[in-house]
């Protein structure tokens, strides 16, 4: 052995292992807790805590829960609830208070009784928020007595005593997080009031309040209550479409032990809207339970269609695309012993739950056809309609997409391939219009830049089936362009590019057709985006030049500050010059030379824009659109991978998405007008 090596070896002994007590595993990597120290892994401080709090309103001791924001950073959590215990543990000698505060993986969730049904399975919440927050104070009434600790960074700053006589029994929690652990204590009220808005439909009956109270002259209060349950979150979800039938489909029901409570309701469009929960949490990857229920509709509808002679004897079954499509449902289950694939809970696998939603939904959903003959032949005649379109579309699917088109020998005319066969290193620019693109196609690096331009508006697909959509020649480009296929026949392995980035103009016609794209890929190619392969480009709204000095700005607040340096830094050389010169007066500073030029700013105002083009000598440049670069500039602004500016799509809250492409690009004109009224003030920059 090498004598450096020998020195390695004997430093690396017992010393070295380092040993983390109680919460500091938390603080040394708070990611592995909470997924991130940045506005999500804020925001989750407050879903632990409140997650207590819905476990006690879930076997039945709480019917309010307040989520307060307070000034100086605090946040706190109210319940009444049967408050935390505090007597003192028999093993631990503590207060069980403090143990739930203090250790990893204590609580009443893992067998002990305490809980039926619990959603924080993991039993790290509240003693990760304490952990996480530089001072945490809990107080709990019970037995007539409130009782009170204090905590500074998760270490007690005393025991748990009583301070006083109390009415009733619950939990607050108050905490402020560690600015030195996120990246920002901020907090978002809209992604707070969403939260709470999903919980109160998932716990009937519970009232969910929320107060901003960071300011004392301006207090906002917000509250939910909702004893529909999952069947008022449908009507929620299904407010901005139009309904095939008045009635929600609702059944809540206990199987075995499992508590089943289902809602559904078919409307006009083409998509299939499912969201499914566990014990309150949301399983975005469905489960046994979703399996479940897809099985008995399926079936149900079929043995329906056939016996009221829907369907004839020659007719195929309907399939599960046919009953699904239109269909908006809400899915939640409360299991015992709930076992999820993953860390992230994204997926039910308990086995025993598929057979129980399977039994309870189609014995419900019998017995709602045979009540509701007028809305069961609204569902059914939308599925039939479905299975039709389906046929259309795999005819004309087969037609269009046929194999070899995918294998490069029939791409379209108008794509400008790279040259790399590697799929991780590609990318694909879909460009506005063949200016941009004849700029983009001289720009670009061709070996590993591929462009598309598309001429107009592509078919907006919110309003149209998969058989309209792939007659049209822009859509049917794209997608042989992409090469995963669609619908059914969708193969991610087949993604010719690793990227596949939007650039379109600056102005209302690119944000249009920017929009109608992400209408494509949200609802036909869905896994583009939840495996993050779409992009959008993000070209520069101005050039500026003072000499050879040429800057770009993304946004009026950079062509600002670029604008104010470059006026510095021509007053800095005028001064320069001017200290060569004695008999020359007083050097101008930078303040008095962007005053003077903002005095003869009306004489470089652009006749027919009305824009100004030179302020102090810096030329400015306000780009209308891709078409107005050289492909020089276009190259080093918005395609060079060491200097452009991207923004990842991305899918943070799928029935906000949901909401907000319905909104904009469906048939219904109401919710859109509204939009429109409501956002109107907050448009820069609008071209009229």
């Amino acid at each position: 052995m090498a004598k450096d090596e020998k020195k390695t070896s004997s430093s690396y002994g017992s010393q070295q292992i380092q040993v983390l007590e109680g919460l500091d595993p938390v603080r040394k990597r708070p990611g592995m807790y909470i997924g991130s120290t940045g506005p999500e892994g804020l925001h989750h401080l407050i879903w632990e805590v409140v997650d207590n709090s819905i476990d006690e309103a879930m076997a039945g001791h709480a019917s309010e829960i307040t989520v307060r924001l307070l000034p100086g950073g605090l946040c706190s959590v109210e319940d009444n609830g049967r408050g935390i215990p505090v007597d003192t543990h028999k093993d631990y000698k503590v207060s069980a208070l403090e143990l739930v505060l203090t250790k990893l993986h204590a609580g009443g969730k893992f067998g002990g009784g305490g809980y039926k049904v619990s959603g924080g399975l993991h039993g790290v919440g509240v003693s990760v928020v304490n952990a996480l927050s530089t001072y945490l104070k809990a107080e709990v009434k019970r037995d007539g007595q409130l009782w009170e600790q204090e905590y500074k960074v998760g270490k007690p700053q005393g025991k748990v005593k009583a301070v006083g006589k109390a009415k009733g029994t619950g939990t607050t929690i108050t905490f402020k997080a560690d600015d030195s652990i996120f990246t920002t204590t901020e907090y978002s009220v809209k992604v707070i009031l969403d939260r709470l808005r999903q919980q109160a439909y998932l716990t009937k009956g519970i009232k969910m309040v929320f107060m901003d109270e960071r300011d004392p002259k301006d207090v906002f209060t917000y509250a939910y209550y909702f004893e529909g349950g999952v069947q008022s979150y449908v009507r929620h979800l299904n407010r901005t479409k139009t309904p095939k039938h008045d009635s929600v489909f609702y059944v809540h029901k206990p199987v075995d032990g499992i508590e089943i409570e289902i809602g559904m309701q078919y409307v006009d469009d083409y998509k299939e809207t499912l969201f499914a929960f566990a014990n309150n949490i949301a399983n975005p990857e469905g489960g046994t339970h979703v399996a479940g229920f897809r099985t008995s509709l399926t079936r149900i509808l079929n043995n329906y269609a056939r016996k009221q002679g829907y369907l004839k004897e020659k007719d195929d079954n309907l399939t599960g695309e046919d009953t699904r499509e239109g269909m908006t449902a809400v899915i939640s289950v409360k299991v015992a012993d709930p076992q999820f694939e993953g860390q992230t809970k994204a997926k039910l696998g308990n086995p025993e739950v598929q057979p129980a939603v399977a039994t309870a939904f189609a014995e419900a959903l019998e017995i709602y056809l045979e009540e509701h003959p007028a809305d069961a032949r609204a569902i059914l005649e939308k599925c039939l309609l479905a299975a039709r379109a389906r046929m259309a579309a795999r005819a004309a699917r087969d037609t269009v997409l046929r194999k070899g088109a995918l294998e490069g020998l029939t791409l379209p005319g108008k794509l400008a391939d790279c040259s790399t066969k590697d799929a991780a290193r590609s990318e694909l620019y879909i460009v506005e219009g063949d200016s941009a693109g004849g700029s983009a196609k001289q720009g670009r690096n061709r070996e590993f830049q591929a462009i598309l331009p598309l001429r107009g508006k592509i078919l907006n697909v919110e309003r149209a089936r998969l058989d309209k959509m792939l007659g049209n020649d822009a859509v049917k480009s794209l997608i042989i362009a992409i090469g995963t296929n669609i619908g059914e026949a969708f193969k991610i392995e087949d993604l010719r590019y690793n990227r596949i980035i939007l650039m379109t103009d600056a102005d209302v016609d690119g944000a249009h057709i920017r929009t109608l794209l992400l209408t494509l890929f949200y609802r036909y190619l869905p896994e583009l985006i939840t495996q993050g392969h779409l992009y959008i480009a993000q070209p520069p709204l101005y050039r500026l030049a003072s000499g050879k000095d040429v800057r770009y700005a993304y946004d009026e607040a950079a062509k600002e500050a670029i604008l104010k340096e470059m006026l510095a830094l021509k007053a800095a050389k005028k001064e320069e010059k001017a200290a060569t010169k004695a008999a020359k007066k007083k050097e101008e500073t930078a303040e008095e030379l962007a005053a003077e030029a903002s005095a003869e700013a009306a004489e470089n105002v652009d006749s027919e824009t009305g824009e100004i083009t030179a302020v102090g000598g810096v030329a400015i440049q306000r780009y209308k659109g891709l078409g107005e670069m050289n492909p020089e500039q276009l190259w080093s602004t918005t395609m060079d991978p060491a200097t452009r500016v991207m923004k990842q799509v991305t899918v943070d809250d799928a029935d906000k998405a949901n909401e907000i492409f319905d909104i904009l690009m469906g048939s219904n004109v109401e919710p859109r007008k509204n939009f429109i009224q409501t956002h109107a003030k907050k448009v820069k920059n609008l071209d009229i």
